[in-house]
């Protein structure tokens, strides 16, 4: 599909009324783990669109632009609060932290296995193993508040057991800039997944900062605030990918192709009725951010939008979907792989002046005071062994046991994983 041969709605028709951004919330209980996960993606999506355009606004002097921006925003916002409201108030805050979780996952895998762009892939494959770490250190927190399983929540698609330890995910911030990728020599599906992956871990990290002070007990507020900051270092390793070349109109440009591409994805693979008639609705407001986009870009900058984007066709739809294999695969050839400046190299090859051992020293001084290490112990302490949903063995030996929680994969030296 080529989304700039469709004829847009008119712009001003798109604002949505109260009763537009009020939604019935979907089911917890009966409503599928991957429709839980399109809307928190794209929720984000809406998040990046917005911040996005206020930065512009900022460097931009001419206030009729400025209006034009203010428009789209307007009903960027009106879709977010839309997006947002989905969600059931009986949901609870770590409950809806396990789909941003699986999110984070699937996503992440079903976005490395398509990408054609080397340097890309094993950035995702990097970032991959510490969202899957999250995961299992978020549902070991669950099964010790409450007794509840995470396994229910995720549907069995996606495994929950230990993968590079969160402690090991503690680096130097000169280690979390990549190299960016250059969108003259990149595949639209490179193109897009930077953007995508960029939004998807910016909204992780907002929504863990948000809620880490409104957690009941001090642990899970300590664990949120940890796993924040590697939210944080996450953004920056996939952010600094994208091209920093295109001019404001460009960028804006390619933000409404992407949100109107995850649209037509979320409409094409959407298993609920009800929720994809509402992304239906979001695209058809899409095409008409993009096509005003498009006339922007030539109002100001004289281009047409086929100098932007020569290949327009969306590629196939992204789907969310199971990654289990996949996942074990990364896992088990990559667990003690570490940043080094950009790129990535396993922790037993580095200098021991490296600023890897120099940070983690400063920040996991004692590691018993790291929550994502503590909670494990909690758990094991109460009832023996920690929390797993595990469809075999853990593929790394050194993460099998399940009565002591291992914190020197991928972080110590002298440790062999394998």
């Amino acid at each position: 599909m080529n989304p700039f041969d469709l004829k847009p709605a008119k712009l001003e028709s798109q604002f949505l009324d109260w009763q537009d951004m009020s939604p019935v919330p979907y089911d917890s209980r009966e409503t599928d783990p991957y429709t839980k996960t399109r809307i928190i993606l794209m929720n984000g999506t809406e998040f990046e669109a917005v911040w996005f355009s206020h930065q512009f606004t900022r460097h931009c002097a001419d206030n009729d632009l400025r209006r034009s921006l203010a428009v789209m925003r307007r009903q960027e916002q009106q879709q977010q609060k839309l997006i947002g409201a989905l969600k059931p108030l009986d949901e609870d805050i770590l409950v809806h932290t396990i789909s941003y979780e699986q999110l984070a996952i699937d996503l992440t895998a079903a976005l490395a296995q398509r990408e054609d762009n080397p340097y890309v892939k094993e950035a995702l494959d990097f970032a991959l193993l510490e969202d899957f770490d999250h995961l299992y250190r978020y549902a070991d927190l669950m099964s010790f508040d409450s007794h509840m399983h995470a396994e229910e929540l995720v549907g069995r698609y996606t495994e929950i057991m230990p993968g590079r330890p969160t402690i090991a995910h503690h680096r130097h911030p000169l280690d979390s800039v990549n190299y960016p990728v250059l969108y003259e020599s990149a595949s639209p599906v490179t193109k897009l997944c930077s953007s995508i992956i960029t939004a998807a871990e910016q909204q992780t990290m907002n929504y863990y900062m948000n809620v880490a002070p409104f957690y009941p007990k001090e642990y899970g507020r300590r664990l949120y605030r940890e796993i924040g900051m590697v939210e944080e270092q996450h953004v920056t390793h996939y952010g600094s990918l994208i091209d920093p070349n295109p001019t404001w109109l460009e960028c804006c440009l390619n933000h409404q192709y992407t949100e109107a591409y995850l649209y037509w994805s979320a409409m094409e693979t959407e298993t609920d009725p009800r929720i994809r008639e509402i992304w239906s609705r979001m695209f058809d407001m899409e095409i008409a951010h993009l096509h005003a986009a498009a006339e922007l870009l030539l109002a100001y900058e004289g281009r047409a939008w086929q100098q932007v984007m020569p290949d327009p066709e969306f590629p196939a739809p992204l789907k969310l979907t199971g990654n289990v294999e996949y996942v074990r695969d990364v896992l088990k050839n990559t667990v003690t792989l570490t940043a080094d400046r950009e790129s990535w190299a396993p922790v037993e090859t580095l200098p021991e002046n490296h600023d890897f051992f120099r940070y983690q020293a400063q920040i996991n001084s004692n590691p018993e005071t790291v929550e994502s290490h503590d909670i494990i112990e909690r758990l094991i302490e109460r009832e023996g062994r920690d929390y797993r949903f595990e469809t075999a063995e853990n593929p790394v030996k050194g993460l099998r046991d399940r009565k002591k929680d291992n914190i020197a994969v991928g972080r110590e030296v002298r440790v062999m994983a394998r």
